[in-house]
């Protein structure tokens, strides 16, 4: 026992070091966390505050971006179980013709194409003039978004999606999807996921930023972005942005109210693990949900997407995690759990890098998640405690 004791505090001390040899030029915040009823590993290093020099600590939340789309991918499948919606509907059945207005070959997409990224429609986070005015030089900081804003981005012939049944990650997806649930449930479709998730999960650190104000808590981090010389070009830094550095912003006063159920939510490692242990172990969702929602399809380089999740081979460590990364102005993020072991883990960032091209060594979430030992580590990790368990 005292062997596996030094050995566990041995590997909470390399995933210490990879934490904070990668929380450059800010901050992380990360969780390791199983089935096994210890208490979850909570990790921080670097800054919530550069200018301050203040530290990031485990009451911080962040932007998770994208993984967002996990929560309403959830809501969806319990709206099909309960037979308010089927996987063939289309979208034009459940949204009015003004909603869908000019958006190129939006009629008759359904639930299933939607949730899978195979609807041919263009997302708005690839449009130009959205770049400029959701993340660059153009962005209104306080300004909270309309949840439909973002399609008047793409009332237009199509420039980006490939044809229907391609697949193609669109942020528009998601934004249709969360209009639907909306029709549906004749309510906000944030209240829906408090409802049916974070309330019975007791996620107390998760709520969509802009239109959940009262619920939120813990402390935010200061959010920075990269700005390379390709943001520059593609975005344009905003004028009431801090310059940091030659190549980091500060993104003070920005809120992800323009991404809603796309990638708009706050949150916490912990409650995150908490929600992936919940959705893995078959908490949220039926069997038959969860083997729709786990249908791969290739999705570019070592990747495979479902409806809703994604699966991908990481190559510090056997076999394939299942579950969703995130990045938006000022955030990274990364949520995942092992296909047969018992292990989540989750990396959450305060630096942001959309649009900033994928040049240089992988730093900050990326860098932890794949292309380091973290996620080894942590597989060891629950390794070591559900042998001291048995």
């Amino acid at each position: 026992m005292e062997a596996q004791d030094a050995d566990h505090t041995d590997l909470l001390a390399q995933a210490q070091s990879i934490l904070q040899k990668h929380a450059q030029p800010a901050g992380l915040s990360a969780a390791v966390a199983s089935s096994h009823p210890l208490p979850y590993h909570l990790l921080q290093a670097g800054l919530a505050d550069i200018p301050h020099s203040s530290p990031v600590h485990s009451e911080h939340v962040f932007g998770i971006g994208s993984i967002t789309k996990v929560f309403l991918a959830v809501v969806v499948f319990q709206l099909v179980e309960e037979g308010k919606l089927a996987y063939s509907d289309c979208l034009d059945e459940y949204l009015a013709p003004e909603v869908l207005r000019d958006i190129d070959i939006a009629q008759g997409v359904t639930i299933e194409q939607l949730l899978g990224h195979t609807a041919g429609i263009d997302s708005w986070e690839d449009d130009p003039v959205w770049i400029r005015h959701g993340r660059g030089r153009d962005v209104r900081p306080d300004h909270i978004w309309a949840k439909t804003q973002p399609l008047d981005y793409i009332r237009r012939p199509g420039q980006s999606a490939p044809p229907r049944g391609d697949w193609y990650y669109s942020n528009t997806n998601y934004t249709l999807l969360g209009l639907i649930v909306e029709t549906v449930t004749q309510g906000p479709a944030e209240a829906e996921i408090r409802r049916r998730i974070l309330t019975p999960l007791q996620l107390q650190h998760t709520y969509l930023e802009g239109f959940e104000e009262r619920a939120q808590q813990g402390t935010l981090p200061q959010r920075y972005h990269l700005a390379t010389d390709t943001f520059r070009s593609i975005a344009g830094v905003c004028p009431a942005f801090a310059e940091i550095s030659s190549d980091l912003i500060e993104a003070r006063g920005y809120n992800l109210s323009v991404s809603w159920l796309a990638g708009g939510m706050i949150s916490s490692p912990s409650d995150l693990c908490t929600f992936a242990l919940a959705l893995r172990d078959g908490k949220l969702l039926r069997p038959a949900s969860m083997r729709v929602m786990q249908q791969w399809r290739q999705a570019g380089d070592n990747r495979e997407c479902g409806h809703g999740l994604f699966r991908m081979q990481l190559a510090s460590s056997p076999g394939r995690w299942i579950g969703h990364s995130g990045g938006v102005l000022g955030f990274s993020a990364g949520l995942w759990w092992h296909e047969e072991k018992d292990c989540v883990i989750c990396v959450l960032g305060n630096v942001g890098t959309m649009h900033s091209g994928n040049g240089g060594p992988a730093r900050g979430v990326k860098g932890v998640i794949s292309e380091s030992d973290f996620p080894s580590i942590a597989l060891k990790l629950v390794g070591i405690e559900e042998s001291q368990g048995s």
